[in-house]
């Protein structure tokens, strides 16, 4: 399998993997939106907590020649050690919500 596919496996199985939790309380779907053409994968909440509408992307990631960018991470879990521990290399990740001259002082990718 070639190394795109693969990391496109990679991320669905991980956004999969958090999709099976489901909010302890409200009327809350958890979606996973795969966008294999584009290579846009997101986690969404959508739902009602109450009388309050819930609609948010607490994960979001895209892959941009042939690296993983976490281009938001609303959890408290660390999406770039898990996708480490499935197969992806450092060098291969990219924080996308870290300020590009920060991310020289992370373990990850600075660029593409």
């Amino acid at each position: 399998m070639d190394k795109l596919n693969h990391y496109r496996q990679l991320v669905q199985q991980l956004l999969l993997k958090y999709a099976a939790y489901k909010p302890a309380h409200g009327e809350i779907e958890v979606e996973t939106i795969f966008d294999n053409v584009h290579d846009y994968y997101q986690l969404v909440n959508v739902g009602w907590d109450h009388e309050t509408r819930i609609h948010g992307c607490p994960i979001h990631i895209d892959i941009k020649n042939n690296k993983v960018w976490i281009q938001h991470n609303g959890t408290e879990i660390d999406i770039g050690e898990e996708l480490v521990d499935l197969g992806i290399a450092r060098s291969d990740i990219v924080l996308g919500f870290q300020p590009p001259y920060l991310r020289q002082f992370t373990q990850f990718a600075e660029e593409s």
